[in-house]
């Protein structure tokens, strides 16, 4: 059906397979895309500065690729889901400094003082 899109479904799958995969989801957890800008966020609901504006920009253009070639009602489900994306990241989720933890190589967190973000 070309009205419904088919990223939900896709990401459904992903979502499944990787609950029912013990070993695909040992992988996803390996790769460097998952280490770099996703661990952080849900081990402690933080990110760093870099991580946190690459991600945004990276949906920003995503998102507005969408609604540049959608219809109007579509447009719309992007905004309020777009608009969604970037309340979480930029008020929920934590801005933190990146130090590097030498007994386990990876990213420990120091809040960032709000006037300074």
């Amino acid at each position: 059906m070309p009205v419904i899109p088919t990223t939900p479904f896709l990401l459904a799958a992903a979502f499944f397979f990787a609950k029912g995969s013990e070993r695909f989801h040992r992988w996803f957890v390996s790769t460097n895309l998952y280490q770099r800008y996703i661990q952080q966020a849900v081990k402690n609901k933080a990110m760093d500065k870099e991580a946190k504006r690459n991600m945004l920009i990276t949906l920003g253009i995503v998102f507005a690729i969408g609604f540049i070639f959608s219809p109007v009602f579509a447009k719309v489900i992007i905004l309020i889901v777009a608009l969604g994306h970037f309340y979480y990241f930029l008020f929920k989720i934590k801005t933190v400094e990146k130090e590097e933890v030498a007994s386990e190589g990876n990213v420990e967190a120091t809040v960032i003082p709000e006037a300074e973000r």
